[in-house]
């Protein structure tokens, strides 16, 4: 990679059909130099149809598929090949109770010559009082660990992607209508108030519990300020995404160092409800050595 980098992410809710409805234009005009995806949908044959071949088209890509076809999946397309790459959160025996496959890959980069890692994520949606919810929790749980050893490891490091929690008022357009929803739950909040809480200190969370700052940073919100939104994902459901009734649910939680490289933040909204190519928008980030 060179002294700049243009990170993309976005849940393409199936890629094919993303393809289909424009995403190709987009990629092909957007200047992207990484690319993580989630929801992704899909084979690895699909994928290289889609891209096409490396000696085509320059696109190196990486893909964790779920283990349950039609679900879930995610994966990153880079110009340059990762040096390396990692599937799964956690060990073996954690990947499988807390259901990560296709939710969580890691890939190595350089940015300015030092190591740059990027983890194309993809959360569970949750489901209060059900499984779909404890399997949330279970993955939040797991993020912690990781993240404090990706920042032990390396100054440069970005989990992207759909987190499906909107972490403060500002992140979901209708709030208070969404306090006992999965996506808005105060515990779920809680998680990204120590992750983003200062490193090492005493973090009190939404909900009232305590625990410890992991000092990253959400790129999404510094950049834009206290203000609504952007937002990043609106419902198909009425006139949600005319009205911009959304939700923030799509992040790039970066490493200090990184957080200091970024030049230019980006919600790539299309322009109308039948230009989308996916609910969700592309969230573009510049980082520059």
């Amino acid at each position: 990679m060179s002294d700049t980098l243009r990170l993309a992410s976005v849940n393409v809710n199936g890629i094919r059909a993303a393809y289909r409805k424009g995403m190709g234009d987009w990629l092909e005009n957007r200047g992207i130099d990484v690319l993580a995806m989630q929801e992704v949908r899909a084979d690895d044959s699909h994928l290289e149809e889609l891209f096409g071949s490396v000696e085509d088209s320059g696109w190196h890509i990486l893909h964790d598929p779920c283990n349950i076809k039609g679900r879930a999946g995610v994966a990153i397309a880079s110009r340059v090949p990762a040096t390396a790459h990692r599937i799964g959160l956690g060990g073996a025996d954690l990947q499988d109770s807390i259901q990560s496959s296709g939710r969580w890959l890691e890939a190595d980069f350089e940015l300015g010559g030092k190591p740059f890692t990027v983890v194309s994520t993809y959360v569970h949606s949750g489901e209060v009082d059900t499984p779909k919810q404890e399997a949330k929790w279970a993955f939040l749980d797991a993020m912690g660990p990781r993240l404090t050893e990706l920042a032990a490891e390396r100054e440069y490091a970005a989990i992207v992607g759909d987190l499906n929690v909107g972490h403060r008022e500002f992140d979901i357009k209708n709030w208070k209508g969404n306090v006992k929803r999965a996506g808005f739950l105060p515990r779920e909040r809680s998680y990204f108030d120590r992750f983003f809480g200062p490193l090492g200190e005493n973090v009190i969370g939404v909900d009232g519990t305590e625990g410890t700052g992991f000092g990253w940073v959400d790129v999404g919100r510094r950049f834009a300020g206290e203000v609504d939104g952007p937002y990043t994902w609106w419902s198909n459901r009425g006139q949600a995404f005319d009205n911009d009734t959304g939700w923030r649910i799509d992040y790039h939680v970066v490493t200090p160092k990184l957080a200091e490289r970024v030049t230019n933040y980006a919600v790539d909204r299309a322009a109308s409800y039948d230009a989308r190519w996916s609910d969700h928008a592309p969230v573009v980030v510049d980082y520059t050595a």
